[in-house]
């Protein structure tokens, strides 16, 4: 409690951050409880964030106390960190045929969701799942219907939260490989809860889309707009790639020092059709200040 009374005793950095008319930041590390991620976010010149609000990797969740809510509500408000985004467990599976293992991720996605209600978070990014013994479209089917019933009675739109969708690297059963499956799941879910899309840079290009010659990069973005919409794409990740087009393989590079290359970047975040997107930086971090240098990578390309 005294490490978070002196956090909110703290007076803002005199630092404004480089102004930018985009919304670009990080996925951010919430060491320290939840809140740091903000001064985190800010110190490293993001004017929006991701985090995860519990372990990635483990079932059992993080405690979250209504102090450390309103203290990352205080500092988004302070730094003006909008919107704030939320990647769920990697762990979560809302297509497996696991009974067991569907059970959990259902409790595990609901828990998701409480928490970004909680934090006051506008989204909350979910990988459709893996169809193994099963098949694709029963596997849409059901991530649908599992997002449907971990979100029963909570209410999403009074508290202002959309679950958005993410393309993936299109890996022999994951689902949400095309920009179709993605619009499926989102198409199903209309009505039922606030729903759209975040497209990943990496995954798209090594799912087999273009993201690297112009003219490609374009006509992905038309494919992109008839399927899900861009006006549906609430959230980029920008991540270049260390793989082939088309290798289904999902290993996230530095802006502009992979495969895909500046390029695709700087067309996505000058497209007035996605200015209302938040562009989130899931890079690596091979040495102290490489989340810096990505965000910056990103902000030189606005126009």
């Amino acid at each position: 409690m005294a490490r978070e009374q002196d956090l909110r005793a703290r007076p803002a950095p005199n630092r404004p951050p480089r102004l930018t008319s985009r919304r670009i930041g990080i996925h951010t590390s919430t060491a320290g409880g939840v809140f740091n991620a903000a001064e985190r976010a800010y110190r490293l010149g993001c004017n929006t964030l991701q985090i995860f609000s519990t372990s990635p990797r483990q079932w059992a969740p993080y405690e979250l106390s209504g102090t450390q809510c309103a203290e990352m509500s205080r500092l988004r408000s302070l730094y003006d960190l909008k919107p704030l985004v939320i990647h769920t467990n990697y762990l979560v599976n809302l297509a497996s045929t696991n009974e067991l293992f569907l059970r959990k991720s259902v409790e595990a996605f609901r828990g998701e969701v409480e928490r970004a209600l909680a934090l006051c978070a506008e989204y909350l990014v979910l990988h459709p799942g893996s169809f193994r013994g099963a098949d694709r479209e029963r596997g849409l089917l059901q991530t649908a219907a599992a997002i449907a019933a971990a979100s029963k009675d909570l209410d999403l739109v009074k508290g202002g939260l959309t679950i958005l969708i993410e393309n993936t690297a299109g890996s022999e059963f994951s689902l949400g490989g095309s920009f179709e499956q993605v619009a499926e799941v989102v198409d199903r879910l209309r009505g039922i809860v606030p729903i759209a899309a975040c497209i990943d840079t990496c995954h798209t290009h090594v799912a087999g889309y273009d993201m690297v010659s112009e003219e490609g990069i374009y006509q992905t973005l038309q494919h992109l707009d008839e399927t899900i919409g861009l006006n549906n794409i609430k959230v980029v990740h920008c991540n270049d790639a260390k793989a082939a087009r088309g290798s289904k393989l999902d290993r996230h590079q530095h802006i502009g020092k992979g495969m895909i290359g500046k390029q695709a970047f700087r067309i996505l975040l000058n497209d007035l059709r996605l200015a209302h997107a938040a562009f989130i930086a899931e890079t690596p971090i091979d040495k102290p200040g490489d989340d810096r240098s990505n965000v910056a990578a990103l902000k030189r390309l606005v126009v």
